[in-house]
């Protein structure tokens, strides 16, 4: 068998695997029975539930949203008098009570739109789910997600308020403790969070620093 026929080959037995174990998996049931967006709600109503982030009349920066159930979530818990920007690259459908922004976090001209629709108004709290696509080189992929991580920093150092939160999603690798001790100087207080929606194999770990300081 030659290595490309062998590569295929493994990739479709892959892709089947996590087809199977996809519709399988207790928690997609769950976000159909319930009309949420993706699995991933349970995340950050699991995370939220526990450190109580979200508020009604909270101002909310969703970062990397699509396909929107964290901005289910976030919209529905900063009601009444809440406000929630979204922002993702690949196209959204309508969340109620959400703004939508689609484009790329890395364009300055896209992070300027978000900033022109909060219109001078200070954030409360920053989410981010954001996770750049994978091209199955570790090293590649890890810079790739410290670089979005990196940049949400950057993005709560100019327009987070003094005392807000931000939740983001981080993998361990390269990278990780300096991202962490970056977090820590600029918040009072840094956990870990790994909720039970997320993948035991998955790498993925949130972050949840709070108390940003002035």
């Amino acid at each position: 068998m030659s290595g490309k026929i062998e590569s295929k080959v493994k990739k479709n037995k892959t892709t089947k695997a996590w087809i199977t174990e996809h519709v399988n998996d207790a928690y997609v049931q769950r976000a159909r029975a319930e009309g949420w967006r993706s699995r991933a709600a349970f995340k950050l109503k699991e995370i939220d539930d526990k450190d109580k982030l979200l508020k009604p009349g909270m101002t909310v920066v969703d970062l990397g949203s699509a396909p929107g159930s964290w901005s289910q979530v976030a919209a529905r818990r900063v009601t009444p008098g809440g406000r929630l920007i979204a922002l993702d690259l690949l196209p959204m459908d309508p969340v109620h009570g959400v703004e939508f922004i689609q484009g790329d976090f890395h364009d300055d001209a896209v992070l300027q739109t978000l900033v022109d629709a909060l219109d001078g108004r200070q954030v409360d709290l920053v989410l981010s789910d954001m996770a750049p696509n994978m091209s199955g080189i570790g090293m590649v992929d890890q810079a790739r997600v410290m670089v979005l991580a990196e940049l949400t920093l950057e993005f709560c150092a100019l327009h987070l308020k003094a005392g807000g939160d931000l939740l983001v999603k981080v993998f361990q690798g390269d990278g990780f403790m300096e991202l962490r001790r970056a977090l820590q100087q600029q918040f009072q207080t840094l956990q870990m969070r790994k909720p039970a929606a997320s993948r035991n194999r998955s790498a993925e770990i949130y972050l949840l620093a709070r108390g940003k300081r002035a």
